[in-house]
């Protein structure tokens, strides 16, 4: 992820039913390992996202814990290692697959792409070397080369970040690293309406200047911005670059609701205002999470919230797919009819997804396209696709 190729590409190749079993085999067994410590295993799944939720930082998990943010560490560390010997213990299915995608045998350059480039489709940059390092582990890597290529890792995205603050000190964006804001303005959902202004400060106090995050000076904003992935900072430095931009403001709103008998706070990527006075919230949504239940009650909140103020809406994947075009995904009627009266009888676990999709060959996209068109509900962990879903906030 240190050239501009790396970070601008269209995420849609990357994603895959593969790339998404593995936070499902992890979140399986942060489930056996919370039987045990249910604290440390939820403080895994909120540091790493599990169940395509958003990573936290160590500081955001610190204030759900009243605990420090080095405290935090500790506690993940140490449950990671345990789940990595529970996991070889009790030879859990992961261990297959893991050593299938994460063969011991490839080179480290080999590792570091593949790596990169499931961080990149699943907007982790935040924890990418935490995800790399575990999932070498579980492959069955050895402690030290997990550590050096999960390093490898984050070399390369701190490079990138680094590269990227340096072009635009130089007040320049190149050609190849930044998108066409027509492309862009062209998925919007506009309201009816005078837009309100935009707010003048990030909604995201607590942890907003986490050593984690990356940043860079970006001057329409008149200051240095956080971002957590590289899928925002392409988004954040389109908006900057872009003469039809007047102004924006990065995480402008926190959005509350409850999930899972937890709470949960959402911050929209950013909101910005145009020279012609329309304002809109755009929000990154990694393409290959768009269709879970939890991705859109987030887009739905977001949404609300947006016209509300009389701001455009737009949910932003990285990709030249978004929710319209997933909609319109042509595919055979006589599936999505049998889909559609299966989900009639009973919901689809893991197995029984699994066989219809092999046995009718639909991929990642071609199942949120259908999830997506007729409003079904698509739960993670565990695995579950139903209809109808639960009534959704502003559905």
């Amino acid at each position: 992820m240190s050239t501009a190729s790396e970070v601008g590409h269209d995420i849609a190749t990357e994603v895959s039913f593969e790339l998404e079993e593995l936070d499902e085999l992890v979140g399986e067994l942060l489930v056996d390992h919370a039987e045990r410590a249910a604290r440390d295993a939820r403080i895994v799944a909120l540091r790493l996202g599990i169940g395509g939720r958003r990573p936290e930082t160590l500081t955001r998990i610190g204030a759900r814990y009243d605990l420090a943010r080095d405290r935090v560490r500790q506690l993940y560390a140490k449950a990671i290692g345990q789940i990595v010997r529970e996991a070889a213990r009790s030879g859990h299915r992961s261990a297959a697959v893991f050593t299938h995608r994460y063969p011991r045998e490839a080179g480290d350059l080999r590792l570091t792409h593949a790596l990169l480039a499931e961080t990149y489709a699943t907007d982790t940059d935040l924890v990418a070397m935490e995800w790399s390092y575990l999932k070498l582990r579980l492959a069955g890597h050895d402690q030290a080369d997990a550590k050096r290529v999960a390093g490898y890792v984050m070399q390369r995205i701190l490079g990138w970040q680094k590269k990227t603050a340096s072009i635009l000190a130089k007040l320049h964006s190149p050609a190849d690293d930044t998108d066409d804001l027509d492309a862009l303005l062209a998925g919007i959902e506009w309201p009816t309406g005078s837009p309100a202004p935009l707010p003048t400060a990030s909604a995201r106090a607590i942890d907003r200047d986490d050593d984690g995050r990356g940043r860079f000076y970006l001057a329409k904003a008149g200051r240095e911005v956080a971002y957590d992935s590289a899928l925002t900072a392409r988004l954040l430095r389109t908006l900057d670059a872009a003469p039809a931009v007047a102004a924006f403001q990065e995480e402008p709103v926190a959005l509350s609701y409850r999930f899972d008998g937890a709470d949960h706070e959402h911050y929209p990527a950013v909101a910005a205002r145009l020279t012609d006075g329309r304002a809109v919230l755009v929000d990154v949504v990694p393409l290959g999470r768009i269709a879970f239940h939890h991705t859109r009650i987030e887009s739905d909140l977001a949404r609300a919230y947006a016209h509300e103020h009389g701001w455009g809406w737009l949910p932003w994947t990285g990709s030249a797919l978004g929710p319209d075009r997933l909609r319109a995904r042509p595919i055979d009627p006589a599936v999505e009819q049998r889909v559609s009266d299966d989900l009639a009888q009973a919901p689809y676990d893991r197995a029984a997804l699994a066989a219809l999709c092999a046995d009718t060959g639909l991929d990642l996209l071609d199942l949120a396209g259908l999830v997506l068109r007729n409003d079904w509900q698509w739960d993670r962990i565990p695995l579950r696709l139903s209809a109808p879903p639960s009534p959704r906030p502003g559905a």
